[in-house]
């Protein structure tokens, strides 16, 4: 099975360089961006998009569909939750630590990042058993590099640069 993972678009909370768990839509730029990725993957041959529950990542979705397929709604591809981080600045912590697997820091109430590798392999291990040929994805930064951990393995724990740009797509074989 090939899946194809995409980031969603440009959220506010992008721009602003922020944490975030207020379920955002797309900026304009954002919007841009999903309609740049629709004509570089009209070619694609599909069988069904998968997307997190996020309005981001399900209005990139919308937009990246040009088949016209059904779309999925998994919250195990949620964005993983900066808890009372939300809102604040991404330098209140020290980004390399937020993304390592091995890290013993906990940064307020964020989402604990080995709870969250598991969520995330856990949907793959559940595809697994799916009969899908080609499935797009539709995710997240975090999610992108849950799946980094899932295909290539955790290696040295550091996450911060495994995960996806806004709108990036990525190929993997399941």
């Amino acid at each position: 099975m090939k899946i194809y993972l995409v980031r969603h678009g440009q959220v506010p909370h992008n721009a602003l360089k922020q944490y975030n768990n207020q379920n955002e839509d797309l900026t304009e730029i954002g919007i841009k961006q999903a309609r740049d990725l629709k004509e570089k993957i009209k070619n694609i041959d599909y069988d069904i998009i998968i997307s997190s529950p996020l309005i981001r990542a399900k209005h990139t979705a919308e937009i990246i569909n040009i088949q016209e397929k059904e779309i999925l709604i998994d919250d195990r591809l949620e964005e993983r939750n900066p808890g009372s981080l939300s809102g604040q600045s991404l330098e209140v912590t020290n980004r390399e630590e937020y993304w390592n697997y091995n890290t013993t820091i906990q940064y307020g109430t964020s989402e604990y990042i080995k709870d969250f590798v598991e969520r995330v392999c856990n949907f793959l291990d559940e595809l697994k058993t799916k009969d899908y040929e080609n499935v797009l994805i539709v995710a997240h930064s975090g999610v992108s590099k849950a799946f980094s951990c899932y295909f290539e393995g955790i290696q040295d724990g550091l996450l911060l640069n495994r995960g996806l740009k806004n709108c990036e797509i990525k190929l993997y074989e399941l």
